[in-house]
C-alpha cells in the first residue's frame, strides 16, 4: 500500500469514525443539515432568514404538513455544534428587513451556519408504531450557508491544469465576454508558459484575471466563472493560493517544474488540495439535503449565451455531489444528499401565471443534473419561489384586455420607462409573461419591456409600534420547507 494510499484511507477511516459517533449521538435528538447555495444574487441570505422567521414566528404554511397540522409545537434557535464555523447573523439579517426603511441584507460572502431546533409530535401512525418510544420530538436543523460561487470550485476537483486553462481560455474568448475578457486576453497574449517562473508576472496576470472575472458577473448577469476564492477571497486574500491563471498550453504540454506554467500548475493543485477539498470533506460532504437558489430571470434576460452558461456551470458543479439514498451504512461511512430542491428565486417578479413556466425553464436548464441524482437514489425537485415576496398581483385593463401586472416599491434609482424611482413609491409593472414552451423562454428570453426592476423588501413592522409582526409574505416558501425536511417530521 503506497504512503498516499494509505493517507487517503486513514482519513476516510477516521472520518467514517466521526460520521458513526455523530449518527450514534442522534438518536435521541437527530440532526438534519441543511446546505443553502446559489449563485450570485440569488437570495440565499433572504432565504434562510425567512425560514427562520417562519418557524419561530409564525407564518403561513399551509403546504408544510407538519406546521398546517398542528404538530410542530416549538422552534427555537441554540447554539450551533461546529465551533469554528462562524455563526449565521440572523439577528442582524432580520432586523435589516425589518426596520422602518427595510433593505435587502448583504450578499453572502463566507460560510456560516445556524442550528434551529424543532420540538413536534409524529404522526398518529408513527405513535401507533413505535408506542411510547415516540412521544414528543425534537429535530435539530442545522443550516450551512455558503458562497455559490464556492459551488464552482468543485468542478475543479477532476480537472488538471492543463484542461482548466483550455477551458478557461475558451470561455474567456466567447463573444458575449468580449468587453469584459479584452484586458485580460491581452495581458495573456504576453505570459509566456515556458519563460522562467516570475512572481511579479504571476501577481499581475492574477490582478488581471480576477478583474475579468468580476467584470464578467456584472450588469446583473448570472456568475458562472471561477475559481469562486477568486470572486470571494476572504482570508486568503493575497495568498499565492490566488495568484495562479490559466495559460495558452499546446495539446499535450511538457510543463517544466522551473517555468511560468510550473508554478501555476503547482498552485492550481494547492487550491484544490487546500481550499476546495478541505471545504468539500469539512462541509460539503457531510450535508444531508440541498438547496440550490438560481436567479434564472436574470439568466433569461440576458439571453441565450447566459442559459448556457448558467447550465454548465450547475451540471459541472453538481458533478462533485454525493447524491444517493441515505440508509443506514451509507450515513455512517459516506453521507448523501438524499433530496435536493432546485428553487428559481424572484418568483415574485413574474404574475402567477408565469411561475409554473419559470419552474419549468429551471427544470430544463438543470435536468442533466437532475438525471444524474435521481439515478443514483436521491430525491429532486424544482420549484419557483419568493421566499420574501416584495411585490403583488395586479390587473390593469389596456382596451379590452386585463394585463396581469405586479406591483411593487422600485429601489431608489430604478428607473422604469425614463422615469427614475426614489424608493418610495410604488410601481405597477407588466412585465410580460414566460412563453409555455420553456426552452422558447430559454432561447428567446421572456420578452418583457421591463427587466431586472430591483424592488425594495415589503415593509412588514412598524417603526415604533409595539405591534405583532405579521406573517411575512412568501411564494411557495411552504412548499420548499415540506420536501427539504416534511419527511423528518413524520
Amino acid at each position: 500500500m503506497t504512503d498516499r494510499t494509505s493517507t487517503r484511507f486513514a482519513g476516510a477511516s477516521a472520518e467514517a469514525l466521526r460520521n458513526a459517533g455523530a449518527y450514534l449521538a442522534e438518536f435521541n435528538a437527530p440532526a438534519l443539515r441543511l446546505g443553502v447555495t446559489g449563485l450570485s444574487r440569488a437570495g440565499k441570505t433572504v432565504f434562510i432568514a425567512a425560514l427562520v422567521q417562519n418557524l419561530i414566528e409564525g407564518g403561513r404554511l399551509p403546504f408544510f404538513k407538519p406546521y398546517a397540522e398542528g404538530r410542530i409545537t416549538r422552534a427555537y434557535l441554540e447554539p450551533q455544534p461546529d465551533d469554528a464555523i462562524p455563526r449565521f447573523d440572523i439577528e442582524a439579517h432580520l432586523a435589516c428587513l425589518t426596520a422602518a426603511s427595510p433593505a435587502w441584507p448583504d450578499s453572502t460572502s463566507r460560510i456560516s451556519q445556524l442550528r434551529v431546533t424543532l420540538e413536534f409530535t409524529p404522526t398518529a401512525r408513527m405513535r401507533q408504531m413505535m408506542g411510547r418510544l415516540f412521544g414528543q420530538q425534537k429535530l435539530h436543523i442545522d443550516i450551512v450557508d455558503y458562497p455559490g460561487e464556492w459551488l464552482l470550485d468543485l468542478a475543479l476537483l477532476d480537472q488538471s491544469y492543463a484542461a482548466w486553462s483550455s477551458e478557461a481560455i475558451a470561455r474567456a474568448r466567447q463573444p458575449h465576454r468580449a468587453t469584459a475578457a479584452a484586458a485580460w486576453l491581452a495581458r495573456l497574449s504576453a505570459l509566456a508558459p515556458d519563460g522562467a517562473a516570475d512572481e511579479a508576472i504571476a501577481r499581475a496576470a492574477a490582478v488581471e484575471f480576477t478583474a475579468y472575472l468580476q467584470a464578467a458577473r456584472g450588469g446583473g448577469v448570472v456568475a458562472t466563472l471561477g475559481p469562486g476564492r477568486f470572486l470571494l477571497p476572504g482570508d486568503l486574500a493575497g495568498s499565492p493560493l490566488l495568484t495562479f491563471v490559466p495559460l495558452d498550453l499546446p495539446s499535450d504540454p511538457q510543463i517544466a517544474r522551473t517555468s511560468l506554467a510550473g508554478m501555476m500548475e503547482r498552485r492550481f493543485e494547492s487550491y484544490k488540495r487546500e481550499v476546495v477539498r478541505p471545504f468539500f470533506a469539512r462541509h460539503f460532504g457531510r450535508l444531508d439535503r440541498q438547496i440550490v437558489l438560481v436567479d434564472a430571470l436574470a439568466a433569461i434576460d440576458a439571453g441565450p449565451a447566459a442559459i448556457e452558461d448558467l447550465t454548465a456551470a450547475l451540471t459541472a458543479a453538481f458533478n462533485a455531489f454525493r447524491p444517493g439514498a441515505n440508509a443506514l451504512t451509507a450515513r455512517i461511512f459516506a453521507p448523501r444528499i438524499d433530496r435536493i430542491l432546485f428553487a428559481a428565486t424572484k418568483a415574485d417578479h413574474l404574475p402567477r401565471s408565469s411561475h409554473d413556466r419559470l419552474e419549468a425553464a429551471l427544470a430544463l436548464v438543470t435536468e442533466r443534473a437532475i438525471a444524474r441524482a435521481r439515478f443514483a437514489g436521491a430525491e429532486v425537485k424544482t420549484l419557483a419561489l419568493a421566499a420574501l415576496r416584495a411585490t403583488r398581483e395586479a390587473e390593469v385593463r389596456q382596451g379590452s384586455d386585463l394585463l396581469s401586472c405586479i406591483a411593487g416599491i422600485p429601489l431608489p434609482g430604478e428607473r422604469i420607462d425614463g422615469r427614475v424611482f426614489d424608493g418610495k413609491q410604488e410601481a405597477v409593472i407588466f412585465p410580460g409573461d414566460l412563453p409555455d414552451d420553456p426552452a422558447a423562454a430559454l432561447l428567446h428570453g421572456r420578452g418583457a419591456d421591463v427587466r431586472n426592476v430591483k424592488f425594495r423588501p415589503p415593509r412588514i413592522a412598524a417603526a415604533g409600534t409595539q405591534i405583532e409582526t405579521p406573517a411575512w409574505p412568501h411564494i411557495r416558501l411552504d412548499r420548499a420547507l415540506d420536501f427539504l425536511i416534511g419527511d423528518r417530521l413524520a
